[in-house]
């Protein structure tokens, strides 16, 4: 957490020139502010796009059963800028049509119902939109060095490894580590 509380640039975007014609920028962040998917649609779209698809992550008040009372997040911001690049790098080589990439991530402490991560394409058509939201989502889970904590009702907490599936395929992987402490407050 030290290393994102040090950088003056993760509360600024990081925009890549769009390698077309069209004058769009992708808008890759990682941020203590909260995320709006409104911004976000609104990044994504242009005239040239048929279809925008986006996705957004939240503060769920389950898991597994349990009661979460808030999430934290904690990233190595240098690396995680990359890691989105090279996301928005991979949807542009497997769908070439797409005219914008939005990734959006929060870090610190989210509270339920609050937006953690939003990824949004713009595409002439729906088809490789959806796909390209899809590729973008899961390979952030397990590429990008960002770590969530959940902290339960009980003062319990655990870090879980959001990397922890290795495929990219259609099926949820039931796999989950996490580490588990006890709370002393």
């Amino acid at each position: 957490m030290e290393a994102i509380a040090q950088s003056s640039a993760i509360t600024h975007p990081s925009t890549l020139t769009h390698p077309s014609a069209f004058p769009h920028q992708d808008d890759l962040r990682l941020t203590f502010a909260p995320l709006s998917v409104a911004e976000a649609y609104a990044l994504a779209d242009c005239p040239q796009n048929g279809a925008v698809v986006l996705m957004s992550g939240t503060v769920r008040s389950q898991t597994d059963g349990r009661a979460v009372n808030h999430l934290e997040y904690q990233a190595y911001e240098p690396m995680a800028q990359k890691v989105f690049e090279q996301i928005a790098s991979e949807i542009r080589q497997r769908w070439p049509a797409v005219n914008t990439v939005i990734i959006h991530h929060r870090v610190g402490r989210l509270t339920i119902g609050e937006i953690s991560v939003i990824v949004a394409i713009g595409c002439p058509h729906r088809a490789e939109a959806f796909e390209a939201c899809r590729y973008g989502i899961d390979t952030l889970k397990h590429q990008a060095p960002i770590w969530k904590k959940e902290h339960w009702q009980d003062g319990s907490s655990s870090w879980v490894s959001i990397g922890a599936c290795e495929q990219l395929e259609p099926v949820s992987c039931p796999v989950q580590i996490s580490l588990t402490t006890q709370s002393t407050v």
